[in-house]
């Protein structure tokens, strides 16, 4: 009998541990699609494309000149962008980021959902949202929060570089503020003879919440024609340290090009 009740005893708490284990196992759930880079990746995937991150080494390149570290650079968990701008604890640099993406896009809408304090940057840290020959002074089309080294200049620029060299380039520069939290959508949309701008607040499909607005259109001005890639960076003006010192990080939730069929 007492053989029989310990082996009933045995049963039941077995039953029990097993049953506790089911409830704390941990659960597993699948990274979203092209998520979680780690710091330092040559390339990255983001909102369904893939992206090449820059890296200058123990050197400096240009916008600045700066140093530019593919560790400042990251896809989290969710999917989401970080690009971040800080100083080295040991060569005492502060090191930039960049992405392009490594195809090329043309006629089409561009857009961005950004979290950030972009309204509030130092006057020497620049967040830029562009397409880019690769050849300065032609063929690039902006969207830039900046006040370029002096703190009473408007903060947000629209800029179109043309087609070619020695015709106007298009600049609409302005203040604006973040009023309530730090989410914001920005776009801009090419045909072959104009770039419609468009900023708005919080995460926006449409035109609600819309701030700012601009458009550079022919014949006054020459846009660019050609297929280009998409750059995101954040960096320093002349590469001149942060006034304040800060570390500043970026979250692009996501970018979205939208072609003109």
């Amino acid at each position: 009998m007492r053989n029989a009740l310990l082996s009933l005893v045995i049963l039941f708490l077995s039953s029990c541990s097993s049953s506790l284990e089911k409830d704390i196992a941990p659960q597993l759930y699948p990274a979203p699609e092209g998520a979680a880079t780690q710091p330092g990746d040559q390339t990255i995937t983001f909102s369904g494309y893939t992206w090449t991150v820059k890296n200058s080494g123990t050197g400096t390149m240009g916008p600045g000149p700066n140093y530019w570290d593919a560790k400042n650079v990251w896809v989290d968990e969710k999917g989401i962008l970080h690009l971040k701008l800080s100083k080295d604890p040991v060569s005492r640099q502060w090191r930039c980021a960049e992405v392009k993406s490594t195809v090329t896009f043309g006629y089409g809408t561009y857009e961005w959902k950004v979290d950030g304090p972009i309204d509030t940057f130092d006057k020497q840290v620049v967040f830029g949202l562009f397409n880019y020959s690769g050849t300065d002074g032609i063929d690039e089309m902006d969207i830039e929060f900046a006040r370029w080294g002096v703190q009473e200049n408007p903060n947000l620029n629209y800029t179109i570089y043309p087609a070619e060299i020695n015709l106007p380039t298009f600049h609409d520069n302005r203040l604006f503020n973040l009023s309530e939290g730090s989410y914001s959508t920005h776009r801009f949309s090419r045909t072959s003879t104009s770039v419609s701008y468009k900023s708005l607040y919080g995460f926006q499909d449409g035109d609600t919440n819309l701030f700012a607005t601009a458009t550079c259109s022919a014949p006054a001005y020459k846009v660019s024609t050609l297929r280009m890639p998409v750059y995101m960076n954040l960096w320093l003006f002349r590469g001149q340290e942060p006034a304040d010192g800060s570390t500043v990080e970026i979250l692009i939730h996501s970018f979205k090009f939208t072609p003109i069929l």
